[in-house]
């Protein structure tokens, strides 16, 4: 099956075609392709891929709204701009369709721990976190070096003011 014909029948199981994409959520313009199921949760992988059967049509409100959250009880849920907290009307007929859809062509998850030497794996995580923490350290750095320029220009500026500049 060719990418275009895999993307009319992802379409017509969501009950829409490719001159008038809506959005799977909530039926406005559809702007950009979400991610079904996230494929980073906790700022890990969640084995979700980028692939046609982890992505629907959606508007840039839900898209940005729904984040990384799973879609049913971001869809019911209270979330700002969910469907549910606009009041969309169809809500269940459209849960319906994106449900249909994961059971017709579930997504590929991929156990990346299980396909990946364990000892990288773990070197990988470390060699992570020792870099979120260097960074958070260059932060901290940052903040105080921007304390001490801030301190020293404000006497340079007042005397820079009053010689006539």
């Amino acid at each position: 099956m060719s990418s275009d014909e895999i993307i009319a029948l992802t379409l017509e199981v969501l009950g829409m075609n490719a001159s008038d994409m809506r959005c799977a959520y909530c039926g406005n313009l559809a702007t950009e392709w979400d991610h079904l199921n996230a494929i980073v949760r906790d700022k890990r992988p969640t084995g979700y891929i980028s692939e046609i059967h982890n992505l629907v049509p959606a508007c840039g409100k839900c898209n940005q709204s729904k984040g990384n959250k799973p879609w049913r009880s971001w869809m019911f849920g209270p979330s700002p701009l969910s469907p549910a907290s606009r009041g969309v009307g169809d809500i269940e007929e459209r849960a319906e369709r994106i449900a249909d859809y994961e059971r017709r062509f579930p997504p590929v998850r991929i156990d990346f721990e299980a396909v990946v030497d364990g000892g990288l794996w773990r070197a990988y995580w470390d060699a992570h976190r020792n870099l979120i923490e260097e960074m958070k350290r260059c932060e901290e750095l940052a903040t105080a070096v921007r304390a001490e320029i801030s301190s020293q220009a404000e006497p340079l500026r007042d005397r820079w003011i009053d010689s006539g500049h």
